[in-house]
């Protein structure tokens, strides 16, 4: 299958189109860039060896593929996911323009969508939750990496309405912010240092409201995200008020049922950290009974730019295609 990376010059795209090259049934057909025309993506990132020159998007020849990933920011990545879609091409969209169903709160959180016709089309890209789904679909929208860590700790209890109240405390490297350096990201500020942003206020919050809520727990969610002094690696901790009290048995017995199958989740005794998972497509999970408070604590790991970006967009790729899920990322 020929795949075209748009928007290959930033640090998911740059990824993507790594696993794609090394992939044993993917062709990396191009990759594009918006702001890096005519440079070679291996004079970008070396240390990924995709020896390819960065092309500016012409749909009139780079259509014509079986299938693309979109690695555009939000908003800008909806109108080419259309034009992509307009062409019968199958896209995964690493944007947030098509995770969220309702179009006013995508709007209240984001900007004016500019493909709306296309919310109902597209299938959240979490494959633990959404698997047969993702392997109709023709329209994928990659999750976030916050939700992807959240979602994965909290599922087995939201799908049994088990969460009464929840509060998301999250750590992630640098490598979350993009490319594009800014003030919070700079190495001065982030040296030795570790800062919350975006209090009360991440756009990943709805993303994980509308995960858990159907699954069987609508109920607020507090998120807050902290940046950290490392390049690339995500720890979300959750503490939930569980909706009737939970033993430890009990809540072993829950996620070892839930994640028994899963090539990329591993439920573990201990706390996990994100050099458990770094450079890989795994999620660590940890689940703890607080007796004293009588709430549940999950813990998270994941790599931000693998399975929370780049190499989950490979494992939606294999179930579009048919492909052995875990074909060139396997753990």
């Amino acid at each position: 299958m020929r795949v075209l990376v748009a928007g290959a010059s930033g640090y998911a795209g740059a990824l993507a189109a790594r696993l794609v090259q090394s992939h044993s049934q993917l062709e990396l057909a191009a990759v594009t860039s918006r702001s890096d025309a005519g440079r070679r993506l291996s004079e970008l990132y070396p240390h990924h060896r995709v020896d390819m020159v960065l092309e500016e998007l012409d749909l009139g020849r780079h259509a014509d593929v079986d299938a693309a990933i979109v690695a555009y920011p939000h908003g800008a990545a909806s109108g080419l996911v259309a034009a992509l879609r307009a062409q019968n091409v199958r896209v995964i969209d690493l944007s947030a323009d098509f995770r969220l169903r309702d179009q006013a709160v995508y709007e209240e959180w984001y900007v004016p969508h500019a493909a709306p016709e296309l919310l109902a089309e597209a299938v959240y890209g979490l494959p633990e939750l959404h698997r047969d789904a993702i392997a109709q679909a023709n329209l994928v929208a990659n999750p976030g990496c916050f939700p992807t860590a959240a979602l994965l700790a909290l599922a087995p209890l939201a799908r049994g309405g088990l969460i009464a109240g929840v509060v998301v405390d999250a750590k992630t490297g640098v490598s979350g912010a993009g490319r594009a350096a800014t003030d919070t990201t700079h190495f001065v500020s982030v040296t030795e240092n570790i800062l919350p942003y975006k209090v009360g206020g991440h756009r990943h919050m709805p993303e994980m409201e509308q995960g858990i809520a159907l699954l069987g727990s609508p109920v607020p969610v507090t998120f807050i995200p902290h940046l950290v002094p490392v390049d690339q690696g995500e720890l979300t901790s959750c503490y939930v008020t569980p909706s009737s009290p939970l033993t430890q048995a009990e809540l072993d017995a829950l996620y070892a049922e839930a994640y028994a199958d899963e090539p990329f989740v591993e439920v573990v005794g201990g706390a996990p950290g994100t050099h458990d998972v770094r450079g890989t497509n795994l999620c660590r999970i940890h689940v703890h009974a607080e007796e004293r408070t009588g709430r549940v604590l999950v813990f998270a790991a994941i790599d931000n730019l693998w399975k929370g970006t780049s190499s989950q967009a490979i494992q939606n790729l294999n179930l579009m295609f048919g492909l052995p899920e875990t074909m060139g990322i396997e753990p």
